[in-house]
């Protein structure tokens, strides 16, 4: 299988089954030097991992990370590091009635159709469990991304109809609440909407935003390479994302060039926005100002309800979705935004380093220095 690499520079390797032995991720081109333990990386592991609340799957998974290599005496070493996570508490036999039918909003089809055969088990390379790979080479990135002074803030901005206008954020109840929302009325009134649902055995989506703060201008490559096309391949690659758009979003297109456009100002030679309409992006780069993406989950499609499907030799059935199943993937998929959004500003920083001739004499000039 291909497709299973991210990143050119700053590259990671996810590898694993949900139902196989483990799940894990070697990570290329992480510069040496940078402090890194297993608690760094389990902090962010802890954010995702099931049995979090009674809006997550019951699947017990600890899901603790080792660091297999590429670390000595606390810190990075320059070379692959490779972390694993081994899986404790498959359930197969739930997944029996699966083996020869298709789950309406899966990749169980597409699989069978592309490859002839596929793991029925919790869907495979196609289980949400494939993200741990993901977030554990995040955790390594967002690490190298604070040495250089860029922060990520990533949460939950809408659960189906409750949405929380940006004037209602209140960052600091982002973590006082299951659901990772900017705004405690609203988590209520959002988990109040999913009690309903799993009343009746059905599922949500929502909306996931990601602020990110202190990225330079001029990051992202101005044609194939843009930072909003590479951000946009690393989030919609996560299973049940449908959509994204930066700053202003789907709402430009109602709108006109003077209300769109970003006024430019200058104050002691600093050049700064008014306004930030763009969400960051200009021209493919980075313009300075926050950077502001949103992406959009469809509801989990494995629910406890009759649906209608097909059989791998055609034959017309109804099915029923049993096992332990989220009945709303956004609180656990927000930090697996998070880490996909580091994974590929770590990349771009990376190569930025080589875009001006001037740098790169600078940085050597430096390194005679010291000789």
């Amino acid at each position: 299988m291909s497709g299973s690499t991210f990143g050119t520079l700053f590259r990671i390797t996810t590898w694993g089954e949900s139902h196989g032995a483990g799940i894990g991720v070697v990570i290329d081109g992480c510069p040496a030097g940078l402090p890194l333990s297993e608690a760094d990386i389990q902090a962010f592991l802890d954010r995702r991992k099931p049995g979090q609340s009674k809006y997550t799957t019951k699947r017990q998974e600890g899901d603790q990370v080792e660091i297999l290599s590429g670390v000595f005496e606390g810190r990075t070493t320059g070379t692959p590091i490779s972390l694993l996570v081994r899986n404790q508490d498959q359930r197969s036999r739930d997944y029996g009635n699966l083996a020869a039918t298709y789950r309406p909003g899966h990749a169980d089809y597409t699989f069978d159709a592309k490859y002839g055969v596929r793991d029925y088990r919790g869907g495979g390379r196609s289980s949400g469990r494939e993200t741990i790979g993901r977030v554990a080479g995040g955790a390594v990135a967002s690490l190298l991304l604070r040495e250089l002074g860029v922060q990520l803030l990533t949460f939950t901005k809408a659960i189906g109809p409750v949405s929380i206008p940006e004037a209602d954020y209140h960052f600091e109840a982002i973590s006082e609440n299951k659901l990772y929302m900017p705004n405690l009325d609203a988590a209520q009134r959002a988990s109040a909407y999913l009690d309903e649902l799993m009343a009746e055995c059905d599922s949500a989506g929502g909306v996931i935003e990601c602020r990110i703060k202190g990225l330079p201008a001029g990051i992202g490559e101005p044609v194939f390479d843009k930072l909003d096309a590479r951000l946009a391949q690393a989030v919609c690659s996560i299973g049940a994302v449908k959509a994204l758009e930066f700053g202003d979003g789907f709402a430009a297109a109602s709108s006109t060039g003077s209300q769109n456009n970003d006024p430019f100002v200058s104050e002691d030679g600093i050049i700064s926005k008014q306004t930030n309409h763009s969400g960051g992006v200009l021209g493919g780069m980075s313009d300075g100002s926050e950077l502001i993406f949103r992406i959009a989950v469809k509801p989990t499609p494995s629910i406890a309800q009759m649906q209608h499907t097909v059989n791998n030799i055609g034959e017309n059935t109804e099915l029923i979705i049993h096992g332990r199943h989220d009945p709303v993937i956004v609180p656990r998929a927000v930090v697996v935004v998070e880490s996909m959004a580091a994974i590929t500003l770590a990349d771009l920083l990376l190569q930025n380093m080589t875009s001006r001739i001037d740098c790169i004499k600078e940085f050597y000039k430096k390194n005679e220095s010291h000789d």
